[in-house]
């Protein structure tokens, strides 16, 4: 018997073949005098029973290929004798039907469309219901009850030795100094100092630490007899005060919960799980982590958007360089590739001949279209990294970065990804502009390039701008090229420049997805959300230029 892989491929090539059946013997029906219903029904049969007789005999004395193989042979064999072995019942008089003849032709043509129709709505709907399991396979992972385990209870907290007995949301603002102060290291509290109040980068702390608290919190609060003490000789107690007099309530209790509390989520549950089975999460809650609280929790949040990447706890990971470096390549690529692509189908619509090369240069563009995007990164690898890196990596300018593998190696690659797709739609939104409105403009004295530049590209800038956003919509998502280019899957420190090392979205979430932890995929599956809506977001805007210029001609 055959396995599952050919019985799947048996029913797959069955039903086109009964489609191609029904679809292509109503007429052949029509014109032999038969029933144009009775032909689809029969045509229909032939085709899908035809595969799966052949296949099954192949099956019991050959292998499983050879039956998927046969069967579709089969198939078509049933459905040619059929068309071509069937008896007249009505020979044809004239060379046009008339009569009960045309009246058979009509019907078999309103079947066929009638089928095609049906055929267009199952397609949409299966299209529908994809994209809605897709958003709910994203949304089910992004938000859910977590069990949340603390190295410290909330109520566990001290002060002065004694425990509260309160939540964080019950402490004042000098409750949690004093819960600082005394549960905090020193040289932690001086890094909130420098970091949270001062406002300072890692880079400036070494300086910063030598001065007086006078010149580091200048224009900040302090206590006054403070002024003149050097920044390293702050104890905790003096730098749990200079916190509570510059940071708000919510910022306190953020530090007491990342440096004391330490939350961290053990387990993760699905939204669909959350809402249709609270009770059996409890219960599996109470008696896998006995200590955990059950707790409800979105991984999509702005501490996740805003914090920088963390590989060893998902609920404390975020994807802020991420975020940085994918709308630094973006913007990149958009600037190099858009105006490169418009000139260049400026050139072949209205400059170029039809000379051999230039059709040659035509064919390779519409094949460039359909290179996959690996064979880019590899020509990104090869001539951006290596053979330009002095370029792509800024010594020219004298910065310091070790390579090419930077924002810009990734942004140029990526824009001769997208370049052959915006080329072909700006060439096709110049080739619909009407001649006549080129001739009107040389009638009035306008020069070519006036022409093309008053005239032909402000009519065909909405169509080249949908294909820009198509083309976006390619560029945002890639994640082969990048793997080539030596993207980073874990960076502390978000990209300053287009000669920066550099992660991505895509990058994040296809290594998120290869750790085994589950709950990396929870933070997948926020961040896949996040890229869905910076792809929105940048095709509205090219949408809402595209609309407006579509007014401006109107």
């Amino acid at each position: 018997m055959a396995n599952n892989v050919a019985l799947f491929g048996v029913l797959f090539f069955s039903l086109l073949l009964c489609l191609l059946g029904s679809l292509s013997t109503p007429v052949i029906a029509a014109r032999r005098g038969y029933s144009p219903k009775l032909g689809m029904l029969i045509g229909g049969l032939t085709g899908f029973a035809g595969t799966w007789f052949v296949a099954m005999v192949l099956w019991l004395v050959s292998s499983d290929s050879f039956g998927v193989i046969g069967g579709v042979i089969g198939g078509l064999a049933g459905l040619v004798a059929l068309w071509k072995l069937g008896p007249d019942r009505e020979v044809p008089q004239t060379s046009l039907p008339d009569g009960q003849a045309l009246h058979r032709n009509v019907t078999a043509r309103h079947l066929r469309g009638k089928l095609m129709r049906v055929l267009f709505l199952v397609s949409v709907t299966l299209a529908l219901l994809a994209l809605a399991t897709l958003v709910w396979t994203i949304v089910n992972k992004t938000v859910g009850y977590t069990a949340v385990q603390y190295a410290v209870q909330p109520e566990a907290l001290t002060i002065n030795g004694q425990a509260t007995g309160r939540t964080l949301d019950d402490l004042s603002e000098n409750d949690l100094s004093l819960v600082l102060a005394e549960g905090v290291r020193v040289a932690r509290l001086r890094v909130f100092v420098l970091q949270d109040v001062r406002g300072a980068s890692q880079d400036e702390f070494s300086g910063l630490s030598q001065q007086s608290i006078e010149e580091v919190l200048a224009g900040r609060h302090y206590p006054a007899e403070l002024a003149d003490l050097p920044f390293n000789q702050l104890d905790t107690n003096q730098a749990a005060q200079i916190l509570e007099a510059n940071l708000s309530k919510s910022d306190l209790r953020q530090i007491v919960l990342d440096e004391i509390v330490q939350p961290q989520i053990v387990k993760g549950w699905s939204l669909w799980e959350s809402l249709t089975n609270k009770s059996g999460i409890e219960h599996a809650a109470l008696e896998k982590f006995p200590q955990a609280r059950l707790e409800w929790h979105s991984w999509l949040n702005w501490k996740f958007i805003s914090s920088p990447l963390d590989p060893r706890r998902p609920d404390a990971t975020g994807l802020r360089p991420a975020l940085v470096g994918s709308l630094m390549i973006i913007l990149i690529t958009i600037l190099v590739a858009f105006p490169i692509g418009v000139g260049a189908a400026i050139y072949l619509e209205e400059y170029a001949g039809s000379s051999r090369l230039n059709h040659l240069i035509q064919i390779n563009i519409s094949n460039l279209a359909g290179v996959p995007s690996i064979i880019y990164g590899m020509l990104g690898l090869g001539i951006f990294v290596r053979a330009l890196s002095d370029l792509t990596s800024g010594n020219i300018l004298g910065t310091t970065t070790a390579n090419g593998r930077t924002i810009a190696s990734a942004a140029f690659t990526l824009a001769l990804l997208i370049l052959p797709l915006i080329i072909i739609n700006a060439q096709e939104a110049i080739r619909a502009v009407p001649n006549s409105l080129r001739q009107a403009s040389y009638g009035l004295g306008a020069t070519q390039w006036q022409t093309i530049w008053h005239h032909v590209l402000p009519y065909s800038l909405p169509g080249i701008l949908t294909g820009t956003i198509l083309a976006i919509s390619r560029a945002v998502g890639e994640t082969a090229p990048l793997i080539l280019i030596g993207a980073a899957t874990y960076l502390t420190q978000d990209p300053t420049g287009p000669f920066s090392n550099f992660t991505a979205l895509p990058m994040v979430i296809y290594r998120w997805t290869t750790y085994p932890q589950a709950e990396f995929g929870n933070a997948a599956a926020a961040a896949i959300v996040v890229l869905l809506v910076l792809l929105l977001s940048l095709n509205s805007i090219a949408i809402i230029l595209r609309n407006r210029f579509s007014r401006r001609l109107s």
